[in-house]
């Protein structure tokens, strides 16, 4: 469901009439380009370059070195470079040319290295070159038909010659049916034919326009590498070998197989091209030679003549892109659900001639960067995987997602229908090649982005049945010559913003066009180096602009950058756009996708890296993140660790990460490994997620459901909050926990509002108590609520309450609403349970008619304590001022605490209760605090007493001063005391006693 964003594009022309560009390298530490230029038709010069990442004309770059190297090979008219390969450690650059020559360029040669040094030469001369993953060895595959492995110190390892006998490697069975002059064609021969043998078996036939080249490429591990050669100008054969050189397979025979070859770097799956008479197929086949699947370029019989007569193929780094290269243009595909995507076409920096195939590189460590270059032109380009979805925020969160296939444009609402990829709900064919999606704020308007123009489709994403988007208008842009399109984005519902690009310069111009207003595009700014424009909400949109900074890091010039964010806000005033120009954080690094919270006038902006740190402003967040998106209410994203997490919105300082515990946390939760967010729809409570094979699921998490059940009970949407309990099994407490007050002040509505009557015997019958005194009353407030409710609906109907009782009788346990009913104190309720229950009347109704004749106060004290609510109890005998009653009843239960503050503002009765306190902490030999309770009612001897039981020689010392003792009964009592200190060899405290107390100095 992702596309390819472009982050970055640049185009460099070279100087007509000088050395053309024959292949680039990337140094991975500095992000710059090596490029070898030469040799040509005219010239046998070469001319080694490096570009760094801030140059964007070719006189800018810097010249590392440059050297005649004519062909050695009498045969051979001219040189070629055949691979071009940068050491970053040791800063030195290894070229293989065709005619044998093994040469290394060292950029900064030590005391007594040459700058320039031929290491090794193939006499027979070289077809194919190929440094492995881990740069320890190299691959050549010479015209004498012969493999070598050298190390990086060009130290042979072995030769391998390629032989007839190879084929013999992997026997691979034919299940065809011969040759067709040899079958019989009579209707029961065609009737007994078995269904699974294929009508045709391929016998290696080679193409009309194979080219006979040879192409090696390693695995990703590096431990095997293949070669794809013609085995005796009659077919192509792909040999696989192992790092020590030993042939593990060769390829099953296929018609029309050509020289491309690119290794997965996963391992899984080995590329190549196959022409048919009517298409170009990408074919895979495994590491032991058979085919695995393919899938056909989207060109037209007379495209195969033309552009794509020559095709070459390139895998990224982490085997999610793969390049496909024509003579005038490359095509970045994508796979999901074994379906290939075809997610952006690039066209070279000049159309004049098709002489070579656009060549790719990769960016070794950034697999989502890469180098195009043709003889004329240097293209540098950056993407990301982003999802062109609609907004995240009620009620137009739709789940619109749109997705690039070509010149497809695949669009679902996910609400609606959750239709798995490759499928969409509605497809819809554009006139052009696809190079952004935008869709606006309400998901009524879609904006296609094309190379030099944007077409409008209406969308509804909530008809039924579901309408397929009406074409509405297209509008072309007033582009410079060479310059390009890069991203697109709404702000609000009617107005469109496109980045562009110029060659040479590093200018990013922004346009905007808007319906009903001004119609044609307006430039509105144009900044250097902005890498992400996205809509954040209704009213604004970000983008994400990069400013080097002065400091110097290296000598190859690559400076310090800051990646500000801003929002752009834009008002027009008689005829003219006035943009304004809001700062909101600067990041220190490259964010891949950045979006916007605003809570009133104060903004967060969080930014996802490449490397997955996600900031929340300077705040780094997480180091682990995969994918993140944004509610009004919530910062969703995953991690590395396989784990979807939710953050509450709030200020930056208090935004509070989940631990890693999803067995305890509901903000936490386990997934799929690899899966990565697609979008959320608050309003279903769910959100949906895309698995590394391409497959969606659409989730419910509980911190999702619970914040909507939250927000339609704030609302008073009783109903709604109801069903989504009920349907994603939330315990229904939380329909009073969230808001009691609210909820009894409510509950005619909640009746109302809820109506069927199963659905409230289902919400009274998971009621349920946790915390006994919170339960309790919880539960009591409803009991009252209820009947006083039914009472508002008819008072005068006795019948219509009695059925109520024995309903709820019914649905609860009848003891513990007995037992509710009388901690109402209504003694008529209670009688009316008793009688549903099966209690003999024997036993209540003597109970019930003594607490008839007892006075109001009474009765509540006996049910309290016959209810062991015993705290509640108390309250009543304060009330009924049977002091001594209540000391007994406070002795009993052991109620001091609730008694002293009951009797806080009586001084005479809360000094008898605190003694009756102090003699039970002394009972408890909780002597310290006993100590306390009789230093506050200045009883110093007991206190002096408890605090000796203590140990506690100090407080004891001090408080039979203040009885006060006579000087021999206090040195009596320290002599004592010092006793204790020093069995528990506390020599400081025992020493003090004897100097302080006893003036002892000697024993002290």
């Amino acid at each position: 469901m992702r596309n390819l964003k472009s982050l970055h594009r640049s185009v460099i022309a070279i100087p007509p009439g000088g050395l053309p560009l024959t292949a680039t390298a990337w140094d991975a530490t500095s992000d710059s380009l090596i490029c070898a230029f030469g040799p040509s038709k005219l010239s046998a010069v070469i001319e080694l370059r490096r570009v760094n990442s801030n140059v964007y004309d070719f006189y800018e770059s810097n010249i590392i070195a440059s050297w005649d190297a004519p062909c050695p090979l009498p045969g051979l008219q001219l040189d070629k470079v055949l691979n071009l390969h940068f050491f970053a450690d040791i800063a030195t650059a290894c070229l293989v040319l065709a005619g044998g020559d093994i040469v290394i360029v060292r950029e900064e040669p030590l005391s007594g290295e040459d700058l320039i040094e031929i290491v090794g030469s193939v006499d027979a001369g070289i077809t194919a070159a190929s440094w492995s993953p881990d740069e320890e060895l190299l691959a050549i595959s010479t015209r004498a038909s012969t493999l070598l492995f050298m190390t990086r110190e060009f130290e042979n390892v072995t030769n391998v010659a390629f032989t007839p006998e190879d084929i013999k490697a992997s026997k691979h069975v034919s299940v065809g049916w011969g040759k067709a002059e040899t079958q019989f064609k009579g209707k029961r021969a065609k009737a007994l034919r078995d269904p699974t043998m294929p009508d045709h078996v391929d016998e290696g036939i080679l193409s009309s326009l194979d080219n006979g080249v040879t192409t090696i490429s390693w695995r990703g591990d590096g431990a095997f590498v293949a070669v794809n050669t013609v085995e005796n100008e009659q077919r192509r054969m792909i040999r696989v070998y192992s790092r020590e050189g030993t042939l593990d397979s060769v390829s099953e025979p296929v018609d029309g197989l050509e020289g491309a070859l690119s290794w997965r770097p996963a391992g899984n799956l080995i590329a190549g091209v196959q022409r048919l008479e009517e298409r170009i197929d990408i074919v895979f086949f495994e590491r032991n030679g058979l085919r695995h699947g393919q899938f056909s370029l989207r060109i037209t019989p007379e495209d195969m003549k033309t552009f794509a007569s020559v095709v070459d193929l390139k895998w990224n780094s982490d085997s999610t892109v793969l390049a496909v290269c024509f003579l005038d243009k490359t095509q970045l595909w994508t796979m999901g659900n074994y379906h290939y995507y075809l997610k952006q076409e690039i066209n070279p920096g000049d159309k004049q001639s098709m002489e070579s195939v656009v060549l790719s590189s990769w960016h070794p460590e950034k697999p989502l960067k890469l180098a195009l270059s043709t003889k004329d032109a240097l293209q540098r380009l950056e993407y990301v995987l982003a999802v062109a979805g609609g907004s995240n925020s009620s009620p137009y969160d739709y789940g619109t997602v749109a997705v690039i296939d070509g010149g497809t444009l695949k669009i679902t609402p996910l609400r609606a229908a959750n239709v798995p990829p490759p499928m969409a709900l509605h497809e819809v064919a554009c006139r052009y090649k696809i190079v952004d999606i935008a869709i606006n704020y309400s998901s009524t308007l879609v904006a296609v982005l094309h190379d030099s123009s944007v077409a409008i489709y209406d969308f509804d994403p909530c008809s039924k049945p579901s309408r397929e988007p009406l074409f509405r208008e297209e509008i072309f842009l007033p582009l410079p010559i060479g310059a390009w399109t890069r991203q697109i984005a709404f702000l609000g519902d009617s107005n469109i913003f496109v980045l562009t690009g110029i060659p040479n310069d590093a200018i990013s111009s922004l346009y905007k066009m808007s319906f009903g207003g001004v119609r044609e595009p307006v430039l509105v700014d144009q900044t250097p180096s902005t890498l992400l424009l996205s809509s954040t909400n209704r009213d604004r949109i970000c983008i994400e602009e990069e400013a080097a900074l002065p400091e110097v890091q290296n000598g190859h010039g690559h400076s310090k950058s800051a990646f500000s964010v801003s929002e752009l806000e834009i008002s027009e005033e008689e005829d003219e756009v006035q943009v304004a120009k809001r700062h909101i954080v600067s990041f220190a690094r490259p964010c891949v996708q950045v979006e916007v919270w605003r809570s009133g006038d104060k903004g967060i902006a969080f930014g996802l890296t490449a490397n997955g740190i996600l900031f929340a402003n300077e705040r780094s967040l997480v180091r682990n993140c995969t994918s993140f998106l944004l509610t009004p209410a919530h910062l969703i994203f995953t991690t590395a660790q396989h784990l979807l997490k939710f953050v509450h919105l709030t200020a930056v300082d208090d935004l509070e990460i989940p631990l890693d515990e999803p067995e305890k946390d509901e903000r936490c939760r386990s997934i799929e490994r690899g899966a990565r967010l697609v979008t959320v729809m608050p309003t279903s409570y769910c959100l949906v997620l895309q698995m590394p094979r391409g497959n969606l699921e659409t989730i419910y998490p509980r911190a999702l459901v619970l914040a909507g059940i939250r927000v339609s009970i704030a609302a008073r949407d009783y109903k709604t909050a109801f069903l989504a309990c009920r349907k994603q099994r939330v315990d229904m407490n939380i329909l009073h926990d969230h808001a009691p007050k609210q909820f009894m002040e409510n509950v005619q509505l909640f009746v109302n509002r809820v109506k069927k009557v199963e659905h409230i015997d289902l919400f009274l019958s998971q009621l349920r108590e946790e915390d006994v005194s919170e339960t309790m009353y919880k539960e009591t407030l409803l009991t009252r609520a209820l009947p006083g409710e039914a009472e508002k609906i008819d008072g005068e109907h006795d019948e219509l309450v009695e059925k109520a009782v024995e309903h709820i009788c019914f649905l609860a346990d009848v003891n513990k609403l007995y037992d509710h009913a009388l901690g109402l104190y209504d003694l008529e309720l209670s009688l009316l349970v008793a009688q549903q229950s099966q209690k003999d009347p024997r036993e209540y109704m003597p109970y019930l008619q003594s607490l008839q004749e007892m006075s109001t106060l009474r009765m509540q004290f006996t049910i309290d304590d016959d209810l062991k609510r015993n705290a509640k109890a108390l309250t009543h005998l304060h009330e009924l001022a049977a002091f001594g009653e209540l000391e007994q009843y406070v002795v009993k239960h052991e109620l001091y605490s609730d008694a002293l503050a009951l009797y806080r503002y009586q001084t005479e009765r809360y000094d008898e209760v605190m003694r009756l306190y102090a003699e039970f902490l002394s009972s408890r030999s909780k002597f310290k605090e006993a100590g306390i309770a009789y230093e506050y009612l200045s009883d110093y001897t007991s206190a002096s007493e408890a605090y000796r039981a203590a140990n506690l020689w100090r407080e004891a010392l001090s408080s039979a001063t203040l009885v006060p003792l006579s000087a021999s009964e206090i040195a009596e009592l320290a002599l004592a005391l010092a006793d204790g200190p020093v069995e528990s060899k506390d020599f400081f405290a025992a020493a003090s006693i004897h100097l302080d107390y006893l003036a002892d100095v000697e024993t002290a």
